[in-house]
């Protein structure tokens, strides 16, 4: 795909992320091809893991409802005229929140005791409109309920009468350990088999691996994107972000030579630098490490030296034939992987889809 001229764009240096809106209804898709019988809650917080909370909501309309991160994404939610149900998977996190909560009509996350506390003092009427979600703590140890103190919250909220009282729990380690993550779902059946209310477990890694947590509703997060997938349903999932840029600078270095800040890396041939214009103040990250590749005219190829605030080295001696002063650049996307690059870079698809800096420009794209 040729690369957008200046005038098309809102600034002028070359480096842009583009997002497949298309590929977001594929995900979706994909994800009830798993889940058939389970309700989705999309989840779209921070800002829609990167893509734009907006555009993303807009695209997954097609789900049962949203999960968000806190009341201020909600509330964009709200304002942009989305009417499905909204949790807020944190709670809140002051008493003076909830009036928000009843004046949006959100749906909110119980996970502390201090939480419980400020229902307390609401209204019966309040009360009588309100729907939250248990948090039960089943191995994560992060937010949540003990299982041993759970007796005493039902106990609690009986007395509360609230409209609408669901449970659900986070797995810690989906995508890597079969056994914990048995343990967690036989936790929670446990505790839940006998209370009324909807029931979720399941998130993006689950949601492929573990039919039996999918019970009322699934939470895909990362899988929404095109990422955290496992090699095998790769296939049926596409990326929505693509991180394109063009090679600003070519120069062809002696044997020997070093390259960048700190002369990380140095020449074992005759080499030739393409300069590509994109660092870590676009959000590439900077610890991204010799041999993190690089997707250049079809091939991958490697980075070399330290990645600069807006500029990074790629060794393409071995396609030298193919590419010249403005030969795009995919960092990640369409035939490269995020999670590859996340993995040289000692972290994961996540934070990198995250840290898209402002001064990138998103285009938008639809595929039909």
């Amino acid at each position: 795909m040729p690369l957008m001229s200046p005038t098309d764009m809102s600034n002028y240096r070359p480096v842009r992320v583009e997002i497949d809106l298309a590929a977001l209804s594929q995900n979706l898709n994909q994800v009830k091809v798993f889940s058939p019988e389970a309700k989705v809650m999309a989840i779209v917080k921070a800002n829609g893991y990167g893509h734009g909370i907006i555009r993303v909501a807009k695209e997954l309309s097609s789900a049962d409802g949203f999960g968000v991160a806190s009341i201020d994404e909600a509330i964009q939610l709200r304002q942009n005229g989305f009417l499905h149900p909204i949790v807020l998977l944190e709670g809140v996190f002051s008493k003076e929140e909830l009036e928000l909560v009843f004046h949006h009509r959100l749906e909110i996350v119980i996970h502390s005791f201090h939480q419980l506390d400020w229902l307390k003092d609401l209204s019966a009427s309040k009360l009588a409109h309100l729907s939250i979600w248990i948090k039960i703590d089943t191995g994560m140890h992060r937010l949540g309920f003990n299982p041993e103190d759970l007796l005493a919250v039902k106990d609690e909220l009986l007395k509360l009468k609230i409209k609408s009282i669901n449970w659900l729990s986070h797995f810690s380690s989906a995508e890597s350990s079969a056994e914990i993550t048995q343990q967690q779902i036989n936790c929670f059946t446990n505790l839940t088999d006998t209370v009324a209310g909807e029931k979720s477990l399941a998130n993006s890694a689950a949601i492929e691996l573990f039919p039996s947590a999918h019970l009322d509703w699934v939470r895909p997060g990362i899988m929404l994107y095109g990422a955290g997938i496992r090699k095998q349903s790769l296939p049926r999932f596409k990326p929505v972000m693509s991180f394109y840029s063009q090679i600003t600078s070519l120069k062809w270095i002696d044997e020997a030579e070093t390259v960048g800040y700190g002369d990380t890396w140095k020449a074992g041939r005759k080499t030739l630098i393409a300069i590509v214009a994109v660092g870590y103040g676009d959000g590439y990250p900077r610890q991204a490490k010799n041999g993190t590749p690089v997707l250049i005219s079809e091939e991958i190829v490697p980075l070399v030296g330290r990645v600069s605030m807006d500029m990074i080295s790629v060794d393409v001696t071995d396609i030298a034939e193919k590419v010249t002063i403005g030969t795009q650049v995919t960092l990640w996307g369409e035939g490269l992987s995020v999670d590859s690059v996340a993995e040289s870079a000692d972290t994961i698809g996540y934070e990198l889809l995250c840290g898209i800096t402002n001064r990138v420009p998103k285009i938008e794209r639809k595929n039909d």
